[in-house]
């Protein structure tokens, strides 16, 4: 699983090489007090979060080897409904263990409030979890249903058909998310015709040669202080979107930087070349699940066919999930540090591509340069200094080409 993954980052790694960083010291950016406040919110924040994950395992690992006995019984006598009751033991898990994770989110949550990066008042953020927290139960009931009739008709070759299931509710949902489940959680407006930002973001699209569709504004300001744009779904619902936040207060060099890297985002097809990934590696992925979960089964002596095996597969999906993470992280290392690329090719600016970066960090309170092994295990996205060294390489090898 972990081999096909690695050749799958391989395979889709982004034809534009992204542009070698050269070294450069985090004390030519930042103070020393901004650094040490980076690392203290980062490192506070890690802890909280290997604290969850340490919870959560703990929990399904518990449930996966059927005990306690009274949660045993319960899920067994599910079994005599086997589709509803999985869709029940489904929204249980998911709930049970967000629950489990409830102490962490709050602590880190009132940590971003004290570091001063989220705006958003505690009631909020509780209601906010309750949305996601019924998204998820839902998702998860569904996916329950659906696994348990995969194995009840397939047995323990259910992984097979499992693959294209999978690949089919990746692709719905990557279209599907920003018109349904991303407005329940933020107001977004489309730019009107004749604003100055949209009138950027098209003329760095005709001169990319990118189809963006629609340009929104999203009022981010509620949650957080980041300034930050994204890419958004496929087809009929790509979009680009800009914070609030950025349009605000990023200057227009600044704007063109942030939005020609998500221009290339656009260009390099890359919401598709994730779903790619998924679909590779998938297969296998769940081919482990359908292993580690049919021997965790026969462990606690469950029926492998009813709700009561559900724990089990979770609990191989969630190990599955942490596993495929790395190479996926290294993969969206290489996609940001490409789309990187694409924004200096584009804009010829490496100035505000440094500025944007020196407050990104400093409105999200990051370090600027994490523990490599950090970077490696859970980072989406190069560190700081890589990126800045990057624009510090664009603008040296133009300037010597410009020299010569």
């Amino acid at each position: 699983m972990v081999l096909v993954a690695e050749g799958a980052v391989w395979l889709l790694r982004p034809r534009e090489r992204p542009i070698d960083p050269v070294a450069v010291p985090e004390g030519r950016y930042f103070t020393e007090a901004q650094i040490e406040r980076g690392r203290a919110f980062g490192d506070g924040q890690l802890w909280l979060f290997v604290a969850a994950l340490g919870v959560q395992g703990a929990l399904l690992v518990t449930l996966a080897l059927g005990r306690p006995d009274a949660v045993r019984g319960r899920l067994q006598r599910l079994g005599g409904r086997p589709l509803l009751g999985a869709a029940v033991t489904g929204a249980g898990l998911s709930l049970a263990l967000g629950l489990a994770a409830l102490p962490r989110g709050v602590a880190a949550h009132q940590r971003a409030v004290d570091y001063g990066i989220s705006t958003q008042s505690l009631g909020s953020w509780l209601a906010d979890l309750g949305k996601s927290a019924a998204i998820g139960a839902l998702l998860a009931a569904a996916g329950g249903a659906l696994l348990i009739a995969l194995v009840r008709r397939f047995g323990g070759r259910w992984w097979l058909p499992g693959t294209a299931v999978v690949a089919a509710i990746a692709v719905a949902f990557v279209w599907l998310a920003p018109v349904v489940l991303a407005p329940l959680f933020n107001k977004f407006t489309p730019l009107p015709a004749d604003s100055r930002a949209r009138a950027e973001v098209l003329t760095l699209a005709r001169r990319a040669g990118v189809d963006v569709g629609q340009v929104y504004r999203v009022d981010a300001s509620r949650r957080v202080r980041s300034l930050n744009a994204y890419v958004d779904g496929i087809g009929s619902t790509r979009r680009v979107v800009l914070y609030d936040n950025l349009l605000r207060r990023a200057n227009r060099p600044e704007l063109r930087s942030v939005v020609a890297h998500e221009l290339g985002h656009v260009k390099h097809d890359d919401l598709l070349r994730g779903l790619a990934f998924l679909v590779l590696v998938a297969p296998l992925g769940l081919l482990f699940v359908s292993e580690l979960g049919g021997a965790l089964v026969e462990r606690a002596e469950v029926d492998p066919r009813g709700p009561a095996a559900l724990p089990a597969y979770f609990l191989g999906l969630a190990v599955a999930a942490l596993l495929l993470g790395v190479p996926g992280n290294r993969l969206s290392r290489q996609v940001e540090a490409s789309a990187d690329t694409f924004a200096l090719r584009l804009t010829h600016d490496p100035r505000a591509l440094i500025e944007v970066q020196r407050r990104l960090a400093l409105s999200s309170v990051a370090d600027p340069d994490p523990p490599g092994l950090v970077t490696a295990l859970i980072g989406t996205h190069p560190s700081t200094v890589d990126r800045i060294g990057a624009a510090v390489a664009y603008e040296r090898d133009h300037r010597n080409g410009q020299s010569s």
